[in-house]
């Protein structure tokens, strides 16, 4: 299956839509040239949203309350993303990622749906997952289709809640508690379990001296894991962490909150004896949307 290719032939809108949220936008991005999509959009009154990847709008924010500020964001993740891929793998990839089918068009009004699912390979050996929707909002002007503002980081299904999690705040907890959730409901759909990660290189070397890089290390292995099985840390509701040293607790917890948004995971601690000089030891519980 070619995923380049425009599946609109014989609808000149619908097909002029795809060309620019996909196509045009793809070839700017890989190349880092604003210049080829920036008269795609209308100004005056543009918006971006971000959801966050919540299905519900009370955590949607308006993070691009303007083009300029859009325009700007845009061009940082492109250089970032570039920095790590290279170009004709990436804009495969990117291709390959992205499902543009359902386009309304009332009158000279457009709704787009745009959505991501796949995996792009960066030079480093990783991957990065990516899993949400993005809500265009078009106008056609002097027949030309433009963009007026768009809702994106939408989870990629709609139908439950962003990460299967409903939080029980009522059920309290002591004053010392750190970020995790003292209870979560959980939408069950499909189990994601991996287990034990360590600060360990594909090699089996044990890296970092100190809690707090060996937890970054530990965390970025985690990572690796969930994206391989199709989820992120945001979908996660359940972590162990195992250390030898329970006296590092605090400072571990500096590096570990960094890396999860609400609501947070529950959690437990234990304190044993790891392998080799390894100081921390941990586990995720995830569902798959």
């Amino acid at each position: 299956m070619m995923h380049n290719v425009n599946p609109f032939p014989n609808d000149p809108d619908r097909r002029a839509i795809w060309e620019m949220l996909v196509h045009r936008d793809i070839v700017a991005f890989v190349r880092e040239d604003w210049s080829l999509v920036q008269e795609d959009f209308i100004a005056e009154g543009f918006m971006g949203i971000d959801a966050h990847k919540k299905t519900n709008p009370d955590f949607w924010t308006i993070k691009y309350p303007t083009l300029e500020v859009y325009k700007l964001e845009w061009l940082r993740q492109a250089r970032l993303f570039n920095q790590s891929i290279h170009t004709p793998e990436a804009e495969s990839a990117l291709y390959k990622a992205t499902q543009l089918r359902d386009i309304e068009i009332n009158g000279s009004a457009a709704l787009v749906h745009k959505k991501f699912d796949g995996l792009v390979n960066r030079d480093d050996g990783k991957n990065d997952y990516l899993n949400w929707q993005t809500l265009y909002r078009c106008r056609k002007v002097n027949g030309i289709w433009k963009i007026t503002g768009f809702t994106g980081y939408m989870p990629y299904s709609l139908e439950l809640p962003a990460t299967n999690q409903i939080i029980r705040p009522q059920s309290g907890q002591h004053k010392t508690a750190g970020p995790y959730s003292p209870v979560l409901e959980i939408i069950t759909n499909k189990l994601v379990v991996i287990s034990g990660q360590a600060a360990i290189d594909k090699d089996g070397n044990v890296v970092g001296d100190s809690i707090e890089e060996q937890t970054r290390v530990t965390m970025e292995n985690c990572r690796n894991q969930l994206q391989a099985a199709g989820v992120t840390l945001n979908d996660v509701f359940k972590v162990n962490v195992y250390m030898t040293d329970l006296a590092l607790w605090p400072r571990f917890n500096e590096v570990y909150k960094t890396y999860f948004d609400d609501p947070l995971p529950a959690r437990a601690a234990v304190g044993v004896n790891l392998l080799m000089t390894l100081l921390v030891e941990i586990e995720m519980w995830a569902v798959k949307k």
